[in-house]
């Protein structure tokens, strides 16, 4: 009986020109248990060994015992990302109380990170389970990931996008996401799984009709801020991210 691998993947739209190939491919589907959720929670299986890989949050991987970066895409940054964003309505250092996305690990360890080794800030966190977007008010800032961080970019006077924050203190790209197993997937598999991955990032033109949305320009998000190749630059502010993350941790 051939392997069927469990995969789960994030349902933003940052996803969509992933999974547009992936969706169509018989033949990877043929080996593919699909889980499509925020990201978290497809971290969350994939530390509970629950799926095989998972286009999950970097910061999953100092929770993993063993790990492996499969294929070349990944869902990342050369500068502004544009959905991943600290909002308030007050300057940065009259921030007192920043609430956190319960949505993405990596999105949380990236602001603490910016806020200890670049801000040189210390507000209070708190996590949230729900929808906080309307307690962003006064010194209470938040950080606000994926589609509702394009949405709230239209009601926040102030506005810091962690990637373009990360390209200024580091001068590298940011990886948000990667395809993370924990385990060795057949490469035969990873090669299908991989040349579906391109194919929507060769017809956004389809992918745009498949995914109107009126909140944000979706050609200029997935041309100009989301960066989807795996580049060695790209590895290479990954490993930097771990480092600081681990340091951190470590305090």
């Amino acid at each position: 009986m051939e392997k069927i691998w469990k995969v789960g993947a994030v349902s933003y739209l940052n996803t969509k020109p992933l999974l547009y190939g992936i969706l169509r491919s018989a033949e990877v589907m043929r080996h593919l248990e699909l889980t499509i959720d925020y990201p978290s929670r497809i971290a969350q299986d994939l530390i509970d060994g629950d799926a095989d890989m998972g286009l999950v949050p970097v910061a999953t991987i100092t929770r993993l015992k063993e790990y492996h970066i499969n294929g070349q895409y990944c869902i990342g940054a050369e500068g502004d990302v544009a959905s991943v964003c600290l909002f308030s309505e007050v300057p940065l250092e009259q921030v007192q109380t920043v609430l956190l996305d319960y949505q993405s690990r990596t999105s949380v360890a990236l602001l603490k990170v910016l806020m200890h080794f670049y801000w040189k800030r210390t507000p209070v966190y708190v996590n949230t389970h729900e929808d906080y977007r309307a307690s962003i008010k006064g010194t209470t800032a938040g950080l606000v990931i994926g589609d509702r961080a394009l949405e709230q970019r239209l009601i926040s006077p102030y506005v810091y996008d962690l990637a373009g924050v990360w390209r200024a203190f580091t001068t590298l790209p940011f990886v948000f996401a990667a395809w993370i197993s924990n385990k060795p997937i057949d490469p035969a598999f990873i090669s299908l799984f991989d040349q579906a991955n391109g194919v929507g990032l060769k017809a956004l033109d389809k992918v745009l009709a498949e995914n109107p949305y009126a909140v944000y320009d979706l050609h200029t998000y997935y041309t100009q801020n989301i960066s989807y190749e795996l580049t060695p630059e790209k590895r290479q502010g990954l490993d930097l991210f771990l480092q600081y993350l681990r340091e951190l941790q470590g305090k």
